[in-house]
């Protein structure tokens, strides 16, 4: 029987900001937290990532590559942020020029156990737990459902 090939990850080559608490395990690298974030246990967040002030980041959430998070967002348990479309029928392979990128606005709050597909969403919106948000945002408001839709104002 052979050994398995061992990576550690935990937390390498992050810039924080000011006031950050990240609750381990967690795997973040390569990427930029601003100040006042909060980042619960079992989290990724991937290189190239952003996040902005005061956002908090409960456990179990996953921010892959090529996503910015604003300031004062709330993303909540179980979050998935998706770049690969499987646009050639399949997985991308490590071919990121097929990834897409993930705008999200500021004073936004994620739902627990929601997917965000590449998209935008813009300012003050809120997602419901469990949607699958796959176009982009473009009014303030409340949206849920898979797809999720507008369902009231703010």
């Amino acid at each position: 029987m052979s050994e398995p090939k061992y990576v550690d990850t935990g937390i390498v080559d992050v810039s924080f900001g000011k006031d950050v608490v990240v609750i381990r395990p967690s795997n973040i690298y390569g990427c930029s937290i601003s100040d006042g974030v909060f980042v619960g246990p079992f989290v990724e967040i991937q290189k190239d990532v952003i996040i902005g002030a005061r956002t908090k980041i409960q456990s179990h959430t996953f921010i892959c590559e090529l996503v910015t998070i604003g300031e004062d967002c709330f993303i909540g348990h179980g979050v998935m942020f998706i770049n690969d479309l499987f646009s050639n029928g399949g997985p991308a392979r490590g071919n990121k020029t097929l990834w897409k990128k993930t705008l999200i606005g500021n004073r936004v709050s994620i739902g627990s156990n929601a997917t965000i597909l590449p998209i935008s969403i813009c300012n003050d919106v809120v997602i419901g737990a469990g949607s699958v948000v796959t176009k982009d945002v473009i009014e303030p408001g409340v949206y849920a459902g898979n797809p999720a839709k507008r369902i009231t104002n703010i």
